[in-house]
């Protein structure tokens, strides 16, 4: 049966793969972003050419207002049953030189983004008694990474919120879950990591693929992962 999904982020590399993936696993996907409205629209174009179903959606995840006002008007066509809190952003910086600009910036797209998205939408899927949460992490926030002090507080606090979240929720058939992605080829990390650094890293000698990504999101929004709620599952080529 056809459910509605919501990516946020759908519009960057990881995004728009998971996008793809839910579409092809027969699901409505609005696909969000906030400045890249262009490159959502192609991915909606992309999924409506395969012969899927999608939307479009812009807002900023940090602003609640505009946040509610936007999962208002679609929650009017029904409850969104799958939620995937993918956006985020780095501001990278050795602590001692970090501005408070850039903590800020980060810990409110990838932590009060998302209390802003799921918050609203936690009450329509609960009644629905069915529902998908997945948190996009990152490696950092289990190993922590020198410069991103702010990005792995952020989605380390992301690990705990999913844990709690999963345990208030999971009477009620809504699971929870975080994915923490390792190196993964995007067009942000090719400009951080080359071939050496990568062999040096991953055990598996390799980059992951945002496909790859999608593909454990995929089964973790599905009946399958029915019993699977409140972990975090590393997705990263043996590197912890």
């Amino acid at each position: 049966m056809m459910k509605r999904a919501l990516v946020t982020g759908g519009s960057g590399d990881i995004g728009a793969a998971i996008c793809r993936r839910l579409a092809a696993a027969g699901h409505h996907v609005i696909v969000h972003a906030n400045r890249s409205q262009d490159r959502a629209a192609a991915v909606v174009a992309d999924i409506l050419a395969s012969g899927g179903s999608a939307e479009a959606v812009a807002f900023d995840v940090t602003e609640r207002a505009a946040t509610a006002a936007a999962l208002e008007r679609l929650l009017e066509a029904g409850p969104i049953q799958i939620l995937v809190n993918n956006a985020g952003i780095h501001a990278d910086a050795v602590f001692p030189g970090m501005s408070a600009e850039q903590w800020h910036a980060v810990v409110d797209v990838s932590l009060n983004g998302f209390f802003n998205v799921t918050q609203p939408l936690t009450l329509p899927m609960l009644r629905t008694r069915w529902g998908r949460i997945v948190n996009i992490s990152s490696v950092a926030a289990v190993a922590g990474n020198r410069g991103q002090v702010n990005y792995s507080a952020a989605k380390g606090a992301l690990h705990a919120a999913s844990k709690s979240l999963a345990l208030e929720l999971a009477s009620r058939g809504v699971t929870v879950n975080a994915v923490a992605p390792g190196i993964i080829a995007t067009g942000m990390s090719e400009d951080t990591f080359d071939a050496e650094a990568i062999k040096r890293l991953v055990p598996m000698q390799r980059a992951g693929t945002p496909e790859e990504v999608a593909d454990l999101v995929a089964f973790l929004t599905s009946e399958q992962a029915a019993y699977i709620s409140g972990q975090v599952i590393s997705i990263n080529g043996g590197m912890i």
